[in-house]
């Protein structure tokens, strides 16, 4: 009955933690830069966070991305630490239950010939044997295991929500780099071309120099605008190169073997569903392993306040004590204590006041730090919307040069094979063309880099659910 009653008040006990109130951040109704190659979501339109960078339609990024799922090591490494946070949840469960356990000793003893009040028969040499148990419990009247427990859950929450933002950040970082190797093809891909054209003009400037028709300075130009291209070409195969080994580190292979094909074709920028300001702060992962790092803390002060009330246990042991172990399991051996033990800390020099408000300021930092990120990833989502929005002013109007620097090219060879031009006003018309192409592609990859970073910041595929 009594283990029954103290049971029965533990499971009543009260929480000393305050009230918990997810800290406010400021949130508007829309998002500022709300037009773009973006839709507006809804139900049936949404991420899907298995599987998000589908929306750029290249099965090879597919297959690096499971690659990465499987084999990268900053992965592997965020999901220990995840399953540590699972195992101390269940350790500091473990306290919601009575704890049992079980001894025996056997010892063979001498007395001290002057050992006080030894009695007059006692014998010097005697043998010992104890078989039992002991059963200990916190009744937890003040909730302070309960609190501990809940700042536990909140944590291993707040460890799931991180282990979901490092696989959102790696699979954006791949992304963005097998972009970035894409742009740098597409770079590649044109300064071939232009080296071939550069050739046949170099060609074209030598037979009309030794026909007497061009000067010497026109073949020299014709050289310089040729090796400037192959330099060029060098300098982007040397980046691809960094950017590939970044993709090998990424889905955990040795930079050293791994390759991928050369790939020139134009990606397309998608369209990315586009949902209300408010919902950001459920679909972003460090968000919400911030909140829940808010809502530990918060527990945590009832865990310090708890110190300032008695700590009732229930403990209890039996067993059997002999002499003589053959005779050990009989009633007159038998010896058992239950009861509760309650202590108090009357004076501590002001280590518990210090505890709680150690535990409040904590509290206070772990809110001011969630209100931190939740702004920052408006700011984010705001900043790729620019982003995307003014690039893709930018890359009609430069798409419009190149198409006009290609027709000036056109013109000043064909003027120049007539006599009316010199070897400069092509050179300065080849030069502006390959410019205004590569700002083309450049443009068009930092697009695409600009729509991978908005669905990082909009939280990828991740929701609380």
């Amino acid at each position: 009955m009594a283990v029954a009653t103290c049971v029965s008040l533990g499971l009543s006990a009260c929480s000393l933690a305050p009230a918990y109130k997810v800290p406010e951040t400021p949130v508007a109704e829309h998002y500022a830069n709300a037009s773009g190659p973006w839709v507006e979501a809804t139900p049936a339109d949404h991420l899907d966070r298995d599987g998000w960078w589908k929306l750029y339609g290249d099965a090879r990024l597919d297959d690096l991305q499971a690659k990465l799922l499987a084999n990268n090591a900053t992965l592997a490494a965020a999901l220990a630490h995840y399953q540590q946070s699972v195992a101390f949840t269940r350790q500091v469960s473990a306290g919601l239950y009575p704890q049992v356990g079980l001894n025996s000793n056997a010892s063979r003893n001498r007395q001290s010939d002057t050992r006080p009040l030894r009695g007059a028969t006692s014998p010097t040499y005697y043998d010992s044997y104890t078989v039992g148990g002991q059963l200990d419990y916190e009744i937890d009247l003040w909730g302070r295991v309960r609190d501990t427990v809940a700042a536990g859950t909140a944590e291993q929450a707040a460890s799931a929500a991180d282990l979901a933002s490092v696989r959102l950040s790696l699979q954006a970082q791949l992304a963005d780099s097998y972009l970035q190797l894409n742009g740098f093809d597409r770079q590649i891909k044109v300064l071939n071309e232009s080296i071939d054209a550069f050739a046949r003009a170099l060609e074209l400037t030598r037979s009309r120099h030794e026909g007497g028709i061009a000067s010497g300075l026109d073949v020299a130009r014709a050289e310089t605008q040729l090796s400037n291209a192959k330099s060029q070409l060098t300098q982007a195969q040397a980046q691809r190169a960094l950017v590939l080994h970044g993709i090998a580190v990424l889905v955990g292979d040795s930079a050293s073997g791994f390759t991928l094909a050369a790939n020139d074709a134009p990606v397309q920028v998608p369209s990315i569903p586009l949902e209300v300001p408010s919902l950001l702060l459920q679909r972003r992962p460090d968000v919400a392993a911030a909140e829940r790092r808010t809502a530990a803390a918060n527990a945590r002060v009832g865990v310090a306040r708890s110190a300032y009330f008695p700590q009732l246990t229930l403990d209890g042991q039996g067993g059997w004590q002999s002499d003589r172990w053959g005779s050990i399991a009989t009633a007159p051996n038998r010896f058992w204590s239950i009861g509760p033990t309650l202590l108090l800390n009357v004076f501590d020099g002001g280590r518990r006041k210090a505890g709680v408000e150690a535990a409040k300021a904590a509290t206070d930092e772990a809110g001011a730090q969630y209100r931190g990120v939740a702004l920052a990833a408006f700011a984010q989502v705001e900043d790729n919307l620019t982003l995307l929005r003014d690039l893709g002013t930018a890359l009609v109007d430069q798409r419009a040069a190149a198409a006009a620097a290609q027709r000036s090219v056109d013109l000043s060879l064909n003027r120049y094979r007539e006599g009316a031009v010199g070897y400069l006003d092509v050179v300065q018309a080849q030069t502006a063309a390959l410019d205004a192409r590569r700002s083309v592609i450049d443009l068009e990859t930092r697009q695409l880099r600009a729509s991978v970073q908005l669905v990082r910041a909009l939280g990828g595929g991740w929701s609380a659910s």
